[in-house]
């Protein structure tokens, strides 16, 4: 007996050192939410960088995310860990430490409802409630292979972040637009753009904005817009319906679709867009055609 309780005892010092000196968080929360885990990625960043005090720190790969949240005098840390349950269902781990005050925090939390975690609480609940009403605003739908269509086009290079592409977009869409109408050049197709850089870690791109016209022989010369021949190839397909702003969220729905198919892909997304957002209206009838080519 006198070993059972010895070893007993052991067990328990040994958790509660663990639990007070060694286990990196001082509160975890999970999260089920009904999308695929790139576009969740994609509204972690966006939501902390809305708020006053955030700042983004690493992220190791599109799962797993760490950020810091400053609250009056205290500095939590959030880490983020997303499990796929499905094509279209994910689940958030949610594992927050106050930076300073951890150990105190834990002494705290099994006796009292503590400030950290009414603060802690108070965050995930809006950040679940502005996450499930940001999935609502678009769909995405994966058709499988298909063809990028070819064409000849007016463009203008770009580069920015992710979410500076929509921008982008309808900054220039009037300039190409004046210069087709003033040139009568005979346009082709509906404008799209073609990504030749994508850093995934860093969100950023490096993407044509281009408008498919009839090649000609008196293409007028212009200082930002350019001309080229656009090769199409064989490429996985999806249709996004929602602001362009967003419409990146199709790429990663591709880039599981490829990973969980066997497909060797470029991660050069292109898309091909049927509204034109100037205009306005009702963003979930919004459609974009988005490839992600295949590997020849």
């Amino acid at each position: 007996m006198k070993k059972i309780a010895a070893f007993i005892t052991s067990v328990a010092l040994v958790t509660l050192l663990w639990y007070l000196f060694a286990r990196p968080y001082d509160y975890v929360a999970s999260i089920k939410v009904n999308t695929f885990s790139g576009a969740i990625n994609q509204f972690i960043k966006t939501w902390g960088a809305s708020l006053k005090d955030s700042r983004f720190i690493e992220q190791t790969d599109l799962n797993h995310l760490k950020q810091q949240i400053k609250f009056n005098d205290s500095l939590f840390s959030f880490q983020w860990e997303i499990e796929a349950l499905s094509d279209s269902t994910s689940k958030i781990y949610v594992y927050v430490k106050d930076v300073d005050h951890s150990l105190l925090n834990k002494l705290c939390i099994p006796f009292s409802d503590t400030d950290f975690e009414k603060r802690t609480k108070k965050t995930l609940l809006e950040f679940n409630k502005e996450l499930k009403e940001h999935v609502e605003n678009f769909r995405v739908t994966v058709i499988g292979t298909d063809s990028i269509p070819s064409s000849y086009c007016a463009y203008v290079s770009l580069s920015g972040k992710q979410t500076e592409k929509a921008r982008g977009m309808m900054q220039n869409y009037s300039m190409l637009d004046q210069l087709i109408l003033k040139n009568d050049i005979r346009p082709n197709g509906r404008p799209f753009i073609e990504v030749t850089k994508w850093d995934i870690k860093t969100d950023s791109i490096h993407y044509n904005f281009c408008y498919p016209i009839i090649k000609s022989d008196s293409l007028p010369l212009h200082k930002t817009i350019q001309y080229k021949r656009f090769d199409g190839n064989k490429a996985l397909k999806a249709i996004y319906n929602g602001n362009y702003i967003t419409s990146d969220r199709a790429w990663y729905a591709l880039l599981d679709y490829a990973d969980k198919n066997g497909f060797k892909i470029e991660n050069k997304p292109v898309e091909i867009f049927y509204n034109n957002p100037n205009v306005g209206g009702n963003e979930l009838s919004w459609k974009t055609e988005v490839f992600m080519p295949i590997q020849e």
